[in-house]
């Protein structure tokens, strides 16, 4: 109860120095399966086994959910809270963008549209013409990278409750 209240009042404090325009709240629920975390009617998963891209996609079907897309600044420090609550960091982690079926025109993998980026500097750059796929908390800004499928990064996962 402590840390909803501790929430909402950082969340009118943001509103009112309008430091950003949305707030979400993390909280853990039952609406959401059992180690998922909740937030603006959705669920998201930190997994912390690190594989390829594709693999990563996979296993997040595998839970009903697909890797995370990033609609707002507001998810974007929500899905960095996800994983640091759940890696005790905030290292590079795949989410669900790419340009893996023509270069340069990025989708998230659940079909959305692009509304929020938070490239790197210079970045998408695709480096060597093998960088299709998209981590955040690239070292340095915690930014959004383009990086090689084959890497193997943990994920985070998303899914509607």
């Amino acid at each position: 109860m402590k840390l909803l209240t501790a929430s909402a009042l950082l969340c009118a404090m943001m509103a009112l120095t309008a430091a950003q325009d949305e707030c979400y709240v993390l909280k853990k629920s039952s609406s959401c399966p059992a180690g998922w975390t909740e937030s603006n009617n959705k669920c998201y998963f930190y997994v912390s086994t690190a594989l390829p891209w594709g693999d990563a996609q996979r296993n997040c079907q595998s839970m009903s959910a697909n890797l995370a897309s990033v609609q707002s600044l507001g998810e974007y420090q929500l899905i960095q809270r996800v994983i640091s609550d759940g890696s005790r960091a905030n290292g590079r982690t795949w989410i669900g963008g790419s340009d893996g079926q023509q270069e340069g025109y990025w989708f998230w993998i659940d079909g959305t549209r692009f509304q929020y980026t938070n490239w790197c500097r210079g970045e998408p750059n695709n480096m060597g013409g093998n960088e299709q796929c998209m981590e955040m908390n690239f070292p340095g800004d915690l930014c959004m990278n383009d990086q090689s499928c084959q890497d193997r990064f943990p994920s985070v996962c998303i899914k509607s409750k």
